[in-house]
């Protein structure tokens, strides 16, 4: 239940940014925060990550259906005793379902976080959710990964039988 907590969460926090954003600035427009490093910048995109595929909803809207029903699967089957897991997954949940809202009801994502210093394209919470999302599922494979090494090999290396 946590989990689902976690992604309306994440949900909420990415539909209110998006709204004050959507309500309080043009397109286009630039909030400075650490001047070449960080702002917000209203922007619109029809697409995916980098602008890709651009004017494809039907596809976006198929793709999270399957991914969000996905991720619910492995919440239920898997996250059990895996905090790590399920939290990864709680973080994709959110970011996938806040982004569908946005394609679904404006035909369009609102992006408005920019990291100038690095030039990076201009995302969005659930862009952010998804990504510490993944970087926790990736932590949670390497734990996994070691954990079933120490069982074969030991903590020494020695193989046990």
């Amino acid at each position: 239940m946590i989990y689902y907590i976690i992604s309306i969460f994440v949900i909420a926090l990415d539909q209110l940014t998006k709204i004050l954003v959507e309500k309080n600035m043009e397109i286009g427009e630039r909030i400075p925060i650490i001047d070449n490093v960080f702002s917000i910048t209203s922007h619109r995109n029809q697409g995916a990550a980098w602008g890709i595929l651009q004017g494809q909803m039907w596809l976006f809207y198929l793709i999270t259906i399957i991914v969000a029903g996905g991720i619910i699967y492995y919440i239920q089957k898997h996250a059990k005793g895996k905090p790590l897991l399920g939290i990864s997954l709680a973080f994709m949940l959110g970011g996938a379902i806040g982004n569908f809202i946005d394609r679904l009801f404006r035909k369009e994502v609102i992006d408005f976080l920019y990291a100038e210093i690095i030039d990076f394209p201009i995302f969005n919470i659930a862009d952010a959710a998804l990504t510490i999302g993944v970087v926790l599922l990736l932590i949670q494979m390497l734990r996994e990964e070691r954990q079933s090494k120490e069982k074969t090999y030991g903590k020494n290396g020695t193989h046990h039988s």
